[in-house]
């Protein structure tokens, strides 16, 4: 993405926050947001849908630097854990969708990617800058929130994944 586009998606995604004011954002022991996304088939998703399931839900853009690195666990903790009860949910912000697909294709996902180029779930979650993940239980409360991903997040961020695991009873 060039500079120009980046500062484009960059201000789009602060305007989309600001505008959002006095929306509350997803906080640890409330319940998460509900939101309806396109899949990459077309098919919608509602976080309703995924009740029964803990949830990994993860806020990412095309220009995201950090998100290259959190692909690799997502895919880890959807292969290791995705029988166990844990649904990964990738929720991508760019304005073009190409964008994003250009992503995929260096950087695949086996979890679930949705598009919300409009940054309706944006505002109802407020991140804190890209990637930014949340943790949501079987009954659909926000376990944890975890901004930006390193390398050396990826124990800790396990350790929180099986706990919520073992806490419920999530469906298979």
């Amino acid at each position: 993405m060039n500079t120009h586009r980046l500062g484009r998606a960059l201000l789009a995604g602060l305007t989309g926050l600001l505008l959002a004011g006095s929306a509350q954002a997803a906080e640890v022991g409330k319940p998460a947001p509900d939101f309806t996304l396109a899949q990459k088939d077309g098919n919608s998703l509602s976080l309703t849908q995924l009740r029964g399931r803990v949830v990994y839900l993860d806020f990412w853009a095309s220009w995201c630097a950090p998100c290259r690195q959190s692909f690799p666990f997502m895919n880890e903790m959807h292969a290791k854990y995705g029988k166990k009860g844990l649904r990964v949910v990738a929720i991508n912000v760019d304005e073009q969708r190409s964008d994003a697909e250009q992503f995929l294709k260096q950087t695949p996902a086996q979890f679930t990617v949705l598009f919300d180029p409009a940054g309706k779930a944006p505002e109802q979650y407020k991140p804190d800058g890209m990637p930014t993940s949340y943790l949501i239980d079987e009954h659909g409360k926000v376990l944890m929130v975890h901004p930006s991903f390193k390398e050396a997040d990826r124990a800790e961020l396990e350790r929180r994944i099986g706990e919520a695991l073992a806490q419920g009873n999530p469906a298979p």
